[in-house]
């Protein structure tokens, strides 16, 4: 009851209404050492059991909506999902389905049926790496030594800033060339199939554009952010034969990963709102194509629920 009347005092509702969006990846079947980051299970299944029960967990089209109009619930929430992994399809959509929430999943449509993304394949290359020491020569690194979990995920992480902000075909080529040139052999069933995004449309979860390719778009010539918004959302629009109204933004940090000129080509392609990973709150005089996000790193209850107060007192 506490917790509810804190609340319930930083999000009343009406026109002074505060929505609160999370923002997920993956959901694991169990603990992954190299995916820290990504909840399993049971950690997603208490705190969607505890946003449904302190929260009024709402579809993000009818959030914005209501926020728009000064009619939001109080402690309205939004859980939202990027890229379209299969497991958001396997793991999440049972857990979703069992405590009554909604989701909005946004989907780089280019990666269904078999794509992966390219921290995908840096990760599972380093994943099944021998013990001892891999020479990185070729990639920037030099010769790196592979030992413990934490060696590992050091060197994902070293690999992944190397490759993330290079041309996406430049990228592409390094990033396929490294498992090849180790004689690595990585998974190609770690993203939804088209029949798995069709299900979660059936199961009432709202589908959302996430580009084509995942691009970073400030890094994209207009043309090519352009095409690459509309693209993925024709082809979403295609697969499910519904119109694809919301829309999040590769990466998501506003002025870095994307500026003002793509927030236009958002409004322009027909999309009525879209969301960063900028943290915080929504409220009335938030800007509906640039809607705040923020992750829920948190691993017990109660870490989770002050972290859910302070992002709406806007000290996330």
């Amino acid at each position: 009851m506490v917790l509810r009347s804190l609340l319930s005092l930083l999000s009343p509702g009406g026109a002074r209404g505060r929505l609160s969006i999370l923002i997920y990846h993956r959901v694991l079947p169990a603990p992954d050492p190299l995916l820290p980051g990504e909840p399993d299970a049971a950690r997603f299944q208490w705190q969607m059991q505890l946003l449904a029960r302190h929260f009024n967990p709402l579809p993000l089209a009818e959030a914005v909506r209501r926020l728009r109009d000064g009619t939001l619930p109080p402690r309205a929430a939004c859980v939202t999902f990027d890229d379209g992994y299969a497991d958001n399809a396997e793991v999440a959509l049972p857990l979703l389905r069992s405590v009554g929430v909604p989701a909005t999943f946004f989907i780089a449509v280019g990666y269904l049926n078999g794509g992966r993304m390219f921290n995908d394949t840096l990760i599972e290359t380093v994943r099944r790496l021998p013990e001892g020491e891999v020479d990185l020569t070729p990639e920037g690194l030099g010769r790196r030594r592979v030992a413990s979990d934490s060696d590992r995920i050091a060197l994902c992480k070293a690999l992944i800033g190397q490759f993330k902000y290079q041309p996406p075909a430049v990228r592409n080529r390094g990033v396929e060339a490294l498992p090849e040139r180790l004689g690595i052999t990585v998974p190609d069933d770690l993203m939804m199939t088209s029949g798995q995004l069709r299900g979660l449309a059936d199961a009432g979860m709202e589908i959302g554009g996430h580009t084509l390719t995942h691009p970073i778009l400030a890094r994209q010539s207009a043309p090519e952010a352009r095409q690459e918004i509309e693209a993925g959302r024709e082809a979403l629009e295609g697969m499910l034969g519904q119109r694809v109204r919301l829309f999040a933004y590769p990466n998501g940090r506003p002025g870095t990963d994307y500026a003002p000129e793509h927030v236009d080509m958002v409004r322009d392609c027909g999309f009525e709102a879209a969301v960063s990973t900028a943290a915080g709150a929504a409220g009335p005089a938030s800007d509906p194509y640039q809607l705040p996000r923020f992750t829920p790193w948190d691993r017990t209850p109660g870490r989770f629920a002050l972290r859910l107060a302070r992002n709406l007192a806007g000290r996330a």
